[in-house]
């Protein structure tokens, strides 16, 4: 795509000697930029952009997109556009850049502190058993079909968003759906998108690390459905809301799209449990369309609720419910969700992603309830908490490890920064010491916690590796390390 082509947005811009130019690439990071390069000066919380011009153009930045009160730039000669929002400006033109990759696709943004991921990969299994090949970008990884990327954040930034969806559509997408973050909402990683389905799963304690309190957490998830829902270009647009949350109870939509709430209160798509067991659950569904009874082999209302979810977006995709219930009853789980590991002991063992206080409550209640059902076994839980986020969470997880737990084995997550130690005692700051060693042990080193709970279990037990879920590495300090539960269990079990 040549400059001139790409800059036709712009009515008043600087063209150089560059208009002719062929561009290779659009970008606000400085590492990536080639000769060729659309560079885009954001400024960021650490780094501000405008102090690299001078690097960009000696690597052969062709154009530049700044502050509209950034100075003469005399060693410059490209196309300079001078911009009020150049974070608004980066979406728009990776957009064009692309092809607007999601403007003949349907598209589904989910967002909220649980259920993000198990949304994702239920909503993939029914629009694939639909026949619509679909691209899933979020945690785990992003994929379609057999190709896969990895992932390093919930949503990447805009470069790489707007390139992966370009690839997938490429490669004969016909249904994207991607999990988008508070901080990328905040950051305006997402923006851009013509979307024609947001979902909202809850909002509970996390990342006020970040955020300065829950009201600014939850105006960050708002702006999906007030700004950018209202912002895409499809004519019928779509938002699926909790209403059993009380955040979603809050939750604003745009006036061009229709409601759509779910939960076990009255509302569009009101579902009843009729049964959970290890072996999944099982409910009846009350919709405009008619009552369904619905079973997927993983257990939890959770994965009600994200079943019910998914079943309410595509219902909003013209997709027959029969249809949909036949693939949800076929669904093989996601990965570090209430994940089983097989094992020798004959005993329940589920990895899972729980990291919050929300999270972990909401697993432990349910394998609660499964065990006294099944009336025997013990549930065993090991969890610890990561290093340099939300440190008020931390003896909230303990509290609820500690309620539905027999007992409970503290350790570390990824630490990062932090001394392993010091966040075990924060964990610990609000627990009966005199439990230590009766009720709750500690065990700093993560792979010994897991040995230390093996040889504690017994046939029938229950034993929940919380926390890290899906993730295949740890990180102690500076140093990443290769760590995943289900895998270590397994080396354990040997």
């Amino acid at each position: 795509m040549k400059l001139a082509q790409l800059f036709s947005m712009y009515s008043e811009l600087q063209w150089g000697d560059s208009a002719l130019a062929e561009v290779t690439g659009v970008t606000s990071d400085t590492r990536q930029v080639e000769e060729g390069s659309v560079f885009v000066a954001v400024k960021g919380q650490s780094f501000d952009g405008h102090d690299a011009l001078s690097e960009v153009i000696k690597k052969g930045a062709v154009a530049l997109v700044v502050h509209k009160d950034t100075p003469h730039i005399p060693e410059f000669n490209g196309v300079l556009v001078k911009s009020f929002n150049t974070r608004n400006d980066l979406v728009k033109i990776l957009g064009k850049f692309y092809g607007y990759p999601t403007r003949d696709v349907f598209s589904v943004a989910v967002t909220g502190t649980n259920g993000k991921t198990s949304i994702a990969y239920m909503l993939e299994c029914i629009l694939q058993h639909f026949g619509w090949s679909t691209g899933i970008l979020g945690t785990v990884d992003h994929h379609i079909q057999e190709h896969v990327w990895q992932s390093q954040l919930t949503t990447p930034s805009p470069e790489v968003l707007q390139k992966r969806l370009s690839e997938m559509h490429a490669l004969k997408a016909r249904a994207f759906v991607f999990e988008v973050s508070s901080h990328a909402i905040d950051q305006q990683r997402a923006r851009g998108l013509d979307l024609d389905c947001a979902v909202f799963t809850n909002l509970s304690r996390d990342h006020l690390d970040y955020h300065e309190n829950m009201e600014s957490y939850f105006q960050a998830k708002q702006k999906l459905f007030t700004e950018m829902l209202q912002e895409s270009n499809k004519s019928t647009k779509f938002a699926v809301i909790n209403i059993d949350d009380e955040y979603g109870r809050k939750i604003e939509v745009s006036n061009q799209s229709k409601r759509i709430s779910y939960g076990q209160g009255p509302g569009d798509f009101q579902f009843e449990v009729t049964y959970q067991g290890f072996d999944g659950s099982t409910f009846l569904l009350r919709t405009k369309r008619g009552e369904f009874k619905v079973h997927i082999p993983i257990p939890g209302l959770f994965s009600v609720y994200n079943a019910t979810a998914a079943l309410a977006v595509a219902y909003a995709a013209g997709i027959s419910m029969d249809l949909c219930i036949e693939a949800l009853s076929q669904f093989k789980g996601i990965p570090g969700r209430v994940q089983p590991v097989e094992n020798n002991k004959n005993a329940y063992i589920f990895v899972d992603y729980a990291h919050t206080d929300d999270a972990l409550n909401s697993v432990l209640k349910t394998l609660s309830k499964i065990k006294k059902a099944v009336g025997k076994g013990r549930l065993i839980t090991i969890f610890g908490c990561g290093g340099d986020r939300d440190k008020g969470k931390r003896p909230l997880m303990m509290a609820a490890a500690m309620k539905y737990s027999d007992y409970v084995i503290v350790t570390s997550d990824n630490p990062r920064s932090e001394d392993p130690h010091g966040i075990i005692d924060e964990i610990l700051s609000q627990t009966d010491a005199s439990e230590k060693g009766k009720k709750y042990f500690v065990e700093a080193d993560r792979k010994s916690a897991l040995r230390t709970a093996l040889n504690l279990i017994k046939e029938g037990d229950i034993l929940l590796i919380a926390g890290k879920g899906h993730e295949s590495t740890q990180t102690i300090g500076n140093k990443v390390l290769d760590f995943n539960d289900a895998q270590i269990i397994k080396e354990l079990l040997v």
